[in-house]
């Protein structure tokens, strides 16, 4: 199984992963407070110059962003014939710079060190009794991790249809690839219950 994260001695590495949620929030919240491209554009180039100093090459960098990069432009296709032109150029260097600086954080940050620290940014919410820190975080993380894998899956039931000389449509590639996302699911859920790491 492949993974979200990437070695590297880069010193995006070495930021603690709380700065990154940090950082991630506050640029969420700065690219949405302005709708002027000339400002976007800055953050944008930023985003990507810092994605792609993280020791990926291009075809490796393109891969784990592409489909979203893909959906982005769909969008602002047809937001094209819905608002002005200065509003879908802000969506896509808003979209694709908060894309490009999660991927950074994904990259650069273990499985294992997202979760340790979601479960103590949610210690203040399980005293108040509202849910249990360590099973969101489990949840996230388990998230992330089987994110490439279903990517990977989906390539595969592609290149079978090829195989085959079908015709790839998202119907007929969707049904087996979640008949297959939900087969694992039920083995993780039994692997995770014999473990006894869920009380109910």
């Amino acid at each position: 199984m492949t993974s979200l994260y990437v070695e590297g001695q880069s010193w995006f590495h070495r930021v603690p992963v709380r700065l990154k949620l940090i950082a991630l929030l506050s640029l969420s919240l700065a690219l949405f407070a302005t709708n002027a491209p000339f400002l976007l554009l800055p953050a944008f180039l930023l985003c990507g110059g810092l994605y792609l100093s993280l020791g990926m090459t291009p075809r490796q960098a393109l891969s784990r962003v592409g489909f979203v990069l893909l959906t982005i432009l769909v969008l602002a296709a047809v937001n094209l014939f819905l608002v002005p032109l200065p509003q879908v150029a802000a969506l896509v260097l808003r979209l694709t710079a908060l894309v490009l600086f999660a991927a950074a954080v994904t990259a650069t940050t273990t499985i294992g060190a997202f979760m340790d620290e979601i479960t103590i940014l949610l210690r203040p919410l399980e005293r108040l009794g509202l849910l249990r820190a360590a099973d969101v975080s489990l949840a996230l993380g388990l998230v992330l991790r089987f994110v490439p894998d279903i990517f990977e899956r989906y390539q595969a039931i592609s290149e079978a249809h090829r195989a085959r000389g079908l015709p790839i449509r998202p119907l007929t590639i969707i049904g087996p690839l979640i008949i297959l996302t939900l087969k694992d699911a039920d083995t993780i859920a039994a692997a995770i219950d014999a473990r006894g790491f869920r009380r109910q």
